[in-house]
């Protein structure tokens, strides 16, 4: 990447980790805000509780002062905290695909840095809302999850206007800025709230967006030909990769040709796998460590933020591996394509699995809960990078579709660890979890590995003289480095 591209990397990975800080801050803030309701132990395993009273004498030595800054607490009961902490989910999955028509009709400048404005515009308003009415609290948290799914996939947009298709790999590793922010809303939160109080955990992301939106504004532009400070290499390196492949005047929304598309349907399938393990992890491992293995609140905050610090480093690593055999080993886009989401759905199912089997063993969950942590990173290589390959044109769109059907897991998984824990808080179950979450991961990776392609769609554009020669040129391509299973081109 060069100048100008590699800085719409860093705003685009800084904008995702403040979207997730946003959304995430809750999860950790609620904890002082609301009266603390100690657990009733006849309903929770002490199996793998060595010293079951440790983490009860731990919290009362500290559950007085350790919330120095705070001053307000509510009384709150579990049904309404869970209301809370899930109406910034509730139309996330549904706000997707207004979100893709957005960016791709207005860019990703406007829908993406607007919506980042107003979510952290909003944060500074939750303290009061709380205090007034939590019914308020939940419709601010509602309105953010609104924002939050119309902006992500206005993000594809970019990606096709500005990355050549052998850097697609490594610029998608930008959207896992969202793995820095639950890093630092889960390590650093308990010490935060410590110092400044609860109030804290959204005036600091709204600064921080704030701040970012400025630099955004002046800085971003949807498509290299609007940047009135790039370089004529850029430029000219740019146009020349894209070629023909991206229109310059958007063309009708091929409605009929995406619903039946295939290719598209698969990736859609393999991406919802990798989003049951990555929201299941993200949800419930703080739970999972204090629950099962009864550690505090510190060590949970820690354990439960620190994988994804090293996802995102894996994730860039394997990204440039990705870019390296597309570019000089001349692999095809579908074979790196399903390399990556072996990786990111069949090796996460494999750990996840794992979780369920190490048992008491404290030390063999961390293991396994940071290395399917990790491995889900490899999707910014696979599933995401994939919609771009099959059409640039409509990139937003593709992602604003996936996104109503792969989101779903963020509010599912939560219902199906509600229901098989409810009264039940054993070892037993939380194996179950995990058995069950490591199909649903690992499955789709399956299908997709043996039918799926991400050879460019002539339905990519209506201009049939110009784009269908040359996404035959790019497919015929392909095809010199693919196996013959990979040869097909698969269509309903």
């Amino acid at each position: 990447m060069m100048g100008c591209t590699r800085t719409l990397w860093f705003l685009v990975f800084t904008g995702a980790a403040i979207h997730f800080m946003v959304r995430m801050n809750m999860n950790i803030a609620i904890v002082a805000m609301v009266k603390k309701h100690y657990r009733n132990a006849s309903v929770i395993s002490n199996e793998c509780i060595t010293n079951e009273s440790s983490e009860f004498k731990y919290e009362k030595k500290y559950s007085k002062d350790y919330f120095i800054g705070t001053n307000e607490v509510y009384d709150w009961d579990e049904h309404q905290q869970n209301l809370i902490l899930g109406a910034v989910n509730w139309i996330y999955p549904l706000a997707q695909l207004p979100g893709g028509l957005l960016g791709h009709h207005y860019g990703t400048k406007l829908v993406f840095g607007i919506n980042t404005l107003i979510m952290s515009v909003l944060g500074f308003v939750i303290p009061l809302s709380a205090a007034t009415d939590f019914r308020i609290l939940i419709a601010i948290r509602l309105l953010q999850g609104i924002l939050a799914g119309l902006s992500w996939p206005s993000l594809h947009n970019l990606t096709a206007s500005w990355v050549p298709p052998k850097e697609r790999s490594n610029f998608v590793t930008s959207y896992n800025g969202n793995s820095i922010g639950v890093a630092v809303v889960f390590s650093l939160g308990g010490l935060t709230i410590n110092q400044l109080g609860w109030e804290a955990m959204f005036h600091i992301p709204g600064i921080l967006g704030l701040i970012w939106f400025i630099v955004w504004w002046f800085v971003v532009y949807d498509t290299p030909q609007k940047h009135p400070r790039i370089s004529d290499t850029e430029l000219k390196y740019i146009e020349q990769e894209l070629g023909p492949t991206l229109a310059l005047k958007k063309p009708p929304t091929p409605w009929k040709d995406i619903l039946k598309s295939l290719p598209f349907w698969i990736n859609v399938f393999a991406l919802w796998g990798d989003m049951w393990g990555l929201n299941t992890l993200m949800t419930q491992a703080p739970t999972y460590f204090k629950v099962i293995h009864g550690w505090n609140i510190f060590m949970t905050g820690v354990l439960s933020g620190v994988p994804y610090i090293c996802r995102v480093i894996f994730s860039y690593t394997f990204s440039l591996l990705a870019d390296c055999l597309l570019k000089r080993c001349s692999v095809s886009h579908t074979r790196v394509r399903k390399i990556a989401t072996f990786v990111c759905c069949i090796v996460q199912g494999i750990f996840i699995y794992g979780i369920a089997l190490s048992g008491c063993d404290s030390i063999a969950a961390i293991v396994c809960i940071t290395a399917a942590t990790i491995t889900n990173g490899a999707s910014s290589s696979g599933p995401f990078a994939s919609f771009v390959d099959l059409s640039p044109n409509f990139a937003s769109i593709l992602m604003g579709i996936s996104g109503m059907v792969c989101f779903t897991p963020a509010f599912l998984s939560p219902i199906l660890v509600s229901e098989l824990t409810y009264k039940n808080q054993t070892i037993g179950q939380w194996n179950l979890i995990f058995i069950i979450v490591a199909s649903l991961t690992a499955l789709p990776g399956v299908i997709h590995l043996f039918f799926s392609t991400s050879k460019l769609q002539k339905w990519n554009s209506c201009q049939e003289s110009t784009n269908h020669n040359h996404a035959n040129d790019q497919n015929n391509e392909e095809r010199k480095t693919e196996d013959s299973n990979d040869q097909i081109d698969i269509r309903l």
